[in-house]
């Protein structure tokens, strides 16, 4: 289905969403047609923060909002859904566009599986009527549906649909850029160089993927590195759990702008505690890359300064090598809470594989080398 049909028929002016690649054709409809504007697109720090944006919408507007999302987002919905939105509460109407990650009998990755199996019956638990579709849904079908949903929604309660891989498409192309010069992937071996036998905690997507490859390619051992694959938004939660239980050792966290921004209450608790053998690092390229490149909202933030205000010892942020590896250096033997934005540029290699070890390998190796090396 053409997504300009898709939002005919949906015959909604605003839209609020976190970006991801099974509904990159509405995302780049929506980029394309509105960019940003608050008065009818923006794009949310997380997907609970979606749900608040269009419960302020409808509530000052009295008409029905849209949020996007993929599905490993339900779970940061949950809680505005069943006490702000649910019609026991403020009976407030939204529709949800979900991309189906891990859907049962399509291979995906590991992070998606469980997610994938789940996604309806978390929507059938919150009460919201759910349609799925695919590529062989009509535009026909889908205006039946969405005439049925309307009186659910007229009665102040909330549908969903459900986006199947390739069921939305968009001829349109969108190029996402900005002006950093530096390359990700040769950051993250720039990182490497200087972390030794330090562990390495990895951010969701594209960032663990040429981490793996960069060990791959030195013929290191993956055991130093633990690659958060899913749960966006967490890494450095992870690697704060693991620091202060292995205050010998200095632990490194590669986080993306996307991941910092979704759960950004977690740097006022990394400063807090304010580990001394912490090093966090934020490659921004103010974009959510790994789901097609949409922006995020980094571009226009002073996160030195975020970071500074959150209680870390020393921050700052570099836009080179020279001076990247200058600070690489002087963190490594600080004993201080660090904090380092790399500013970077948006893009990847078209070959770039995926881990080949499984997860649950990937978290024995590095829970064997914290605990016997």
């Amino acid at each position: 289905m053409k997504v300009e049909d898709f939002v005919n028929v949906l015959d909604c002016d605003f839209y609020t969403g976190v970006p991801d690649s099974q509904i990159k054709a509405l995302c780049n409809y929506l980029m394309n047609i509105y960019g940003i504007d608050e008065k009818h697109h923006l794009i949310a720090a997380n997907e609970g923060n979606c749900v608040a944006l269009a419960a302020g919408y409808h509530l000052a507007t009295g008409k029905v909002p849209v949020v996007y999302m993929q599905n490993s987002g339900e779970g940061n919905i949950i809680n505005p859904v069943a006490s702000l939105l649910n019609d026991n509460v403020y009976a407030i109407p939204c529709i949800f566009v979900i991309g189906w990650r891990g859907q049962p009998g399509v291979h995906d990755e590991p992070q998606h599986i469980y997610q994938g199996q789940i996604t309806c019956e978390l929507l059938d638990l919150m009460a919201i009527e759910n349609f799925f579709i695919d590529k062989d849904t009509t535009v026909d079908e889908l205006a039946e549906i969405m005439s049925n949903y309307n009186d659910v929604l007229q009665s102040g309660r909330c549908v969903a649909f459900v986006i199947g891989k390739g069921a939305l498409t968009y001829d349109e192309k969108v190029e996402y850029d900005n002006d950093n010069e530096m390359v990700r992937e040769e950051i993250i071996a720039h990182i490497v160089n200087v972390t030794g036998d330090n562990p390495i905690v990895s951010t969701t997507g594209k960032a663990s993927r040429e981490l793996f490859e960069i060990r791959e390619a030195n013929n290191q051992s993956h055991k130093y590195d633990f690659l958060t694959v899913g749960s966006m938004g967490h890494t450095s939660s992870i690697a704060l759990g693991v620091a202060i239980n292995k205050p010998d050792r200095k632990v490194w966290c590669i986080d993306g702008d996307g991941s910092a921004l979704m759960h950004m209450g977690s740097l006022a608790v990394v400063g807090d505690v304010s580990p001394d053998n912490l090093v966090h690092i934020v490659i921004n390229n103010g974009a959510h890359e790994t789901v097609g490149g949409m922006p995020t909202v980094a571009g226009n933030m002073d996160l030195v300064k975020i970071a500074e205000a959150c209680g870390y010892s020393y921050a700052v942020s570099v836009d080179g090598f020279d001076d990247l590896d200058k600070e690489l250096d002087k963190v490594k033997n600080m004993d201080k809470l660090s904090f380092i934005e790399v500013l970077c540029s948006i893009g990847a290699r078209d070959d770039l594989g995926r881990p080949t070890t499984t997860a649950l390998e990937n978290k024995e190796n590095f829970m064997n080398f914290l605990h016997n090396e």
